[in-house]
């Protein structure tokens, strides 16, 4: 394969510091066609030994403000399947692989060679999980890698990945580029962690297929390596680029140094693809870092990254602030997908960590910069000059047929894309779930879509919570019938006060609306069965007066009950005590009668006084229902009497 000319190289004329603006404004870039995001829920229960700065857990913090920003409608979400045993082998030996699949804290006494060996230890410690940690971390890159190889995506995500010490425990970036490599002939690796990417620069130091540049401390610092003269041996040197810089940089200063000499990479070296490591404590106020870069200046290199238009892998880091790390990652993920997120946090599980201020930025402190503006420039002119000894053309890769299937691993392509890409399968074993759980995480939201998601039960499963004072979207249940009475009411109409009738209406008083006496808990039927025995009295008292048949002494009963205060209620002097109402009058009255006996007067609760209001439709519609209720017990408690022949006519 040719490789054409670059033509002239890049200008010497380099750009003064004062020219750079802190960060890029917030613009509103072109969204990519598809962006993969790779999230295990377990990679969260990992822990580092006590003290440890390393926390898995910050990765968690991250997904949950990425879930509750709404970023998870514009991106694709994959949990990756973790490495194997033979996936690692890629890169480490089989001896270094079985060293960390079997040593545990428990038994690391026993492996003190293989530490000593490996350099396990206190920078990277031994701890449970320790291999399936790495396995999730790797799995995540290698996956991402492999969609991009497809152009299932344009941008790859796994803050779980990045961990670029990989000679000695961790090994995802390495294998990550690996799968890339099968694919691209060039792969451009660039890391702005605060320590020097020292795995990852030593797998490929002596080769021209990957470049690595990281910017990161150098001096006294971990892990000692990265020096300026670093550039690779026989076919890879010059293709290691290192950017040693001092405490206290600010986001101008490295911004005047990382985008010029990334343009300059991109210009000289031209690679396919990108991988990006975004190690965190690089941030203002991180535990074991020293720079001073505020969210944004973080990002401003993400964004640049991203303007190239290559495929691009980005993968967290480092970074031992959680609160700072999580902020971080999920502003860049919304710059990735063409989101400025909102300064206000989204309530999370984890909103207490963010105290006092609950804001989404990381602000740069007043330390002292010791990068001077002429140490910048003369590094910037040594890093250009090694750059034009890559006899200013990109190096030449002999094409040849892409291997079926990653090495190691026992299946073809087409099985691979199967377990990439394996929508259909899902469907046809979910065929009575309208979204399964891969479908909704795949789901991107179009701009013109009105409606939110239409399963928010698998929103709240993944981690997306009711934000306070936001409205949430109205159901079938938030629309009901004010006037509908109460489902546990045991009465005919509502009980509280408030309330109307069946018909609408408003009742005058609660003792006046409720039948079966105000207040009265028992049911119906047994309050109407004791007024059924006062009717039976009443009428073993009085047998002249039941049996008259003169409707026209009936009529005059009724007509001075309805000149009754109280509507045809009959008041009762109860040992002494308020007055009050006995239902079911009607029908006395029908028999003749409109006062009782004392000694038979049924016992009733105290009822409230009557309120103001007055409505004379409902008093009348409440007349009615009343002698129609005393009719229907009057002839129940006639016919018992009887022995079951029917009662007397009612009036």
């Amino acid at each position: 394969m040719s490789n054409p000319s670059l033509g002239q190289p890049p200008s010497m004329n380099h750009p003064s510091l004062g020219n750079y603006a802190p960060v890029d404004p917030p613009t509103a870039p072109s969204q990519p066609s598809k962006v993969a995001y790779f999230y295990d829920s377990d990679v969260g229960n990992f822990a580092y030994n006590a003290g440890h700065p390393m926390k898995p857990h910050r990765i968690r913090m991250a997904h949950s403000l990425i879930m509750n920003y709404g970023l998870y409608k514009h991106l694709e979400i994959y949990r990756a399947k973790p490495a194997s045993k033979y996936e690692m082998t890629q890169f480490h030996t089989d001896e270094y692989v079985d060293f960390l699949q079997k040593v545990t804290p428990d038994n690391m006494e026993g492996f003190s060679r293989e530490q000593s060996k490996y350099n396990v230890g206190d920078d990277c410690p031994v701890f449970d999980g320790l291999f399936e940690f790495c396995g999730i971390s790797a799995g995540g890159s290698m996956e991402g890698a492999a969609r991009l190889n497809r152009g299932k995506c344009d941008v790859a995500v796994n803050w779980a990945g990045g961990l670029h010490h990989a000679k000695k425990s961790e090994a995802n970036i390495v294998l990550g580029i690996l799968e890339l490599l099968r694919f691209h002939p060039r792969v451009l690796y660039i890391d702005i962690d605060v320590h020097h990417g020292d795995g990852v620069e030593e797998a490929f130091y002596t080769t021209d297929r990957v470049m690595t540049v990281s910017f990161h401390k150098y001096g006294e610092y971990f892990p000692g390596t990265g020096e300026l003269r670093d550039i690779g041996v026989g076919n890879g040197k010059y293709y290691a680029v290192n950017f040693p810089l001092r405490d206290g940089i600010d986001d101008s200063s490295y911004k005047s140094v990382f985008e010029p000499t990334i343009k300059w990479v991109m210009e000289f070296y031209r690679p396919s693809a990108v991988v990006l490591q975004c190690g965190g404590d690089s941030l203002s106020g991180d535990r074991l870092g020293c720079f001073n870069l505020s969210m944004r200046g973080h990002a401003n290199c993400v964004n640049f990254v991203k303007s190239f238009g290559l495929p691009t892998l980005i993968l967290g880091g480092g970074g031992y602030t959680m609160r700072n790390v999580a902020r971080t990652w999920a502003y860049e993920t919304g710059r990735l997908v063409g989101m400025e997120l909102s300064s206000e946090l989204p309530f999370t599980d984890y909103y207490e960590y963010y105290s006092p201020d609950w804001e989404l930025d990381v602000r740069p402190s007043n330390m002292d910069n010791a990068n001077s503006p002429e140490y910048l420039e003369k590094i910037k002119r040594q890093v250009y000059e090694n750059l034009r000894r890559t006899l200013q053309a990109a190096p030449s890769v002999q094409m040849q047929d892409v291997p079926r299937h990653t090495m190691g691993m026992n299946e073809t392509g087409d099985e691979e894309e199967d377990r990439l890409d394996d929508e259909e399968a899902d469907l046809d074993a979910n065929k009575d779930r309208r979204y399964t759980q891969r479908l909704w995480d795949q789901k991107i939201v179009r701009e013109d879509e009105l409606s939110e998601s239409e399963d928010e039960e698998m929103a709240e499963a993944a981690g997306v919570r009711k934000q306070p004072g936001r409205e949430r979207r109205r159901g079938i249940m938030d629309y009901r019938n004010p006037h509908a009475p109460g489902d546990d009411s045991g009465a005919n109409t509502p009980a509280s006060e408030d309330a109307r009738s069946l018909n609408g209406d408003a009742g005058e008083e609660v003792g006046e609306m409720q039948i079966d006496g105000a207040g009265d808990e028992r049911p119906a039927r047994v309050v109407n069965a004791e007024v059924a025995h006062d009717l039976l009295a009443i009428k073993t008292a009085h047998p002249s007066r039941a049996d008259d048949g003169d409707v026209s002494n009936q009529s005059e009963a009724g007509a001075d009950a309805d000149e009754e205060d109280h509507d045809m209620d009959v008041d009762v002097e109860d040992g002494g005590g308020p007055a009050t109402s006995l239902p079911g009058v009607a029908g006395a009255s029908a028999l003749g009668t409109s006062t009782l006996p004392s000694a038979v007067a049924p016992t009733h609760h105290e009822v409230p006084p009557l309120s103001a209001v007055d409505v004379e439709g409902a008093r009348e519609k409440e007349m009615g229902l009343r002698e129609r209720e005393a009719e229907d017990v009057t002839a129940e408690a006639s016919a018992e009497i009887a022995g079951g022949r029917p009662g007397p006519p009612a009036a």
